[in-house]
């Protein structure tokens, strides 16, 4: 698996591991691309708005392909869990954010906090202080397969990580239009 941007927000324009042309993107869009932080604060920096997590459903189901990102099989359970990133002034959804995650491995407390879909994964983690962090493993652009989004987006995944387990994978899609 691919792991982008661990040292360095840049990468050359011949790089193989993506076809999405990053140069050509606006430059705002290539930071929420590009870092490790959380996205919600970034985006009311930019903004200049606060930013809601609206939770648009979340259920268990059953994998019925692989999820390699977090070392899932076909079979194992996880929590699938799709929110908005949405100007709470403005109204504008600035991001769409699928996630699978291992609730097994939380706590019970953290588990029971996740499922009531009150906040955001990163606001939840770094609520509870769980010591974490991300890799980005893959970028593109298009987004017809998910509900929420659409062709138009620019997508990352990545995963979130505890004691050397990937517990959640995250893909984030960003409708273009609101960044040019």
């Amino acid at each position: 698996m691919t792991r982008l941007f661990t040292s360095t927000g840049y990468l050359e324009a011949d790089d193989q591991s993506t076809t999405l042309s990053l140069q050509r993107l606006p430059a705002f869009l290539r930071v929420l691309l590009t870092t490790d932080g959380t996205v919600t604060k970034s985006l009311e920096s930019y903004f200049w708005e606060p930013v809601k997590v609206k939770n648009c459903g979340q259920q268990y189901l059953t994998l019925a392909t692989a999820a390699p990102v977090i070392n899932r099989q076909v079979g194992d359970r996880v929590l699938r869990r799709t929110v908005q990133l949405v100007g709470e002034k403005s109204g504008t959804c600035y991001a769409t954010a699928v996630s699978l995650i291992c609730a097994e491995l939380l706590t019970d407390g953290l588990r029971a906090s996740l499922e009531g879909g009150r906040v955001g994964v990163g606001e939840l983690l770094r609520e509870c202080g769980l010591e974490t962090y991300r890799e980005i493993v893959a970028i593109g652009e298009g987004g017809a397969a998910e509900p929420l989004a659409d062709d138009e987006s620019i997508w990352r995944t990545y995963r979130i990580v505890m004691e050397h387990q990937p517990f959640i994978q995250i893909t984030e899609f960003f409708p273009r239009p609101i960044y040019q």
